[in-house]
């Protein structure tokens, strides 16, 4: 009998050792994917804005990611009441048109998504790609302000010196810029820095409260995320039409709501629409000092690969500031110390989670909800957070 129970136990201890090596794998498997999605949403927008010949229209392009990403989870949801159409058509009805107040509150933070998966594209437009991944990352400033004065979160002393070391960073990249800009930003009739910086400024404000607004709706509701996602992409849907017929309508009607779409164009929006939602897969298995490394990796890779793509020149200052911004990434990521703080900001579920593209959620549920808010890339996780 003790034979036995020995046995049982040494294989409950070896099953156990190849959980942990397999989810140590998942984890930097997870890392590199966020790296990936990270940081090829970028360039490859900059790449495809910068491209000589027919451009598409970015209004087109935003409102096409908002239907795969409501298509996409429709189908996760028919999924989840085992493929029975009735049910999953009663069940959208219910949250959806019946409690159409409910649903109204989204009309706010899907309005705000829109603008900024608008002004994204203007500002890597107008801006190296390696400048805007640094100095998009003020939305970790400006989420974090929006958590403390809406959601009474509190932040850690070494998450106040990070926010500093961000604004700093993202400063001395600012002042680089101004000396010695990209010959293609500074030389080209058709970018623009200024218009840049200030989409890049926008977008940031307007990600930092429409995550938390978002959250604040998450938590005080049973409904779950695919259905928040679904009803935030009616509204995106709707509106960024609404955005398309006002910019773009006489131009599109003569050519065409997919004029200028090239194989690397839908690359571009498959990967906005669903970078949120590849994030959700692996952030199961990451962690929040992961994520800060994957956003500060994600800029090296950004820059690297200006450097040969853009003929984007590193000098001194730049590296400096970029080095502040990934410390500072890295060290808001850092969970609070036992007792430091109170109130719902330290861990996995609390303030530190803002690391990815977008605001993240209740300690119960904060890595999934963080992950299935729309990406601007984000995005992810890519959003992200993303």
């Amino acid at each position: 009998m003790a034979e036995g129970s020995d046995s049982k136990s040494a294989e409950d201890r070896a099953a156990s050792r190849r959980q942990s090596e397999a989810n140590r794998k998942l984890k930097y498997i997870s890392l590199a994917v966020l790296v990936v999605q990270n940081a090829s949403l970028i360039l490859s927008i900059r790449y495809v804005r910068t491209l000589p010949g027919d451009r598409f229209y970015t209004t087109s392009a935003v409102v096409m990611a908002e239907i795969l990403k409501v298509l996409t989870c429709l189908l996760i949801i028919l999924l989840q009441k085992r493929c029975n159409v009735k049910e999953t058509l009663f069940f959208l009805l219910d949250s959806i048109v019946f409690q159409y107040k409910d649903t109204l509150k989204l009309a706010v933070p899907s309005l705000i998504y829109t603008l900024q998966n608008n002004l994204q594209y203007v500002a890597i437009s107008n801006l190296p790609a390696a400048t805007f991944q640094v100095t998009y990352q003020l939305k970790i400033l400006t989420t974090a302000l929006f958590s403390v004065l809406m959601l009474r979160k509190s932040l850690s002393r070494v998450q106040w010196v990070s926010l500093l070391l961000l604004f700093a960073g993202v400063a001395v990249v600012q002042v680089q810029q101004e000396g010695n800009k990209e010959a293609s930003v500074s030389n080209s009739a058709n970018q623009n820095y200024m218009v840049g910086l200030v989409a890049v400024v926008i977008s940031c404000l307007s990600s930092g409260f429409a995550g938390v607004y978002f959250e604040k709706i998450l938590k005080g509701s049973s409904a779950s995320v695919w259905v928040r996602n679904v009803q935030l992409g009616v509204f995106g849907t709707a509106l960024g039409t609404l955005g398309l017929w006002w910019n773009d309508g006489a131009a599109i009607a003569e050519r065409g709501f997919l004029f200028g779409y090239t194989p690397m164009v839908w690359c571009v929006i498959f990967n906005q629409a669903f970078g949120g939602l590849l994030v959700a897969v692996v952030v199961k298995y990451a962690d929040n000092i992961l994520k800060g490394f994957a956003t500060s990796f994600s800029i090296i890779v950004s820059t690297i690969m200006s450097i040969y793509l853009f003929a984007f020149h590193v000098d001194l200052l730049f590296t400096a500031g970029a080095g502040l911004v990934i410390g500072a990434v890295y060290m808001y990521s850092l969970p609070k110390p036992a007792g430091g703080g109170g109130g719902g900001g330290g861990g996995r579920g609390g303030s530190s989670s803002l690391t990815s593209s977008s605001s993240s959620s209740s300690p119960n549920g904060g890595s999934e909800m963080e992950a299935f808010l729309p990406k601007t890339l984000p995005p992810g996780e890519p959003p992200q957070a993303s």
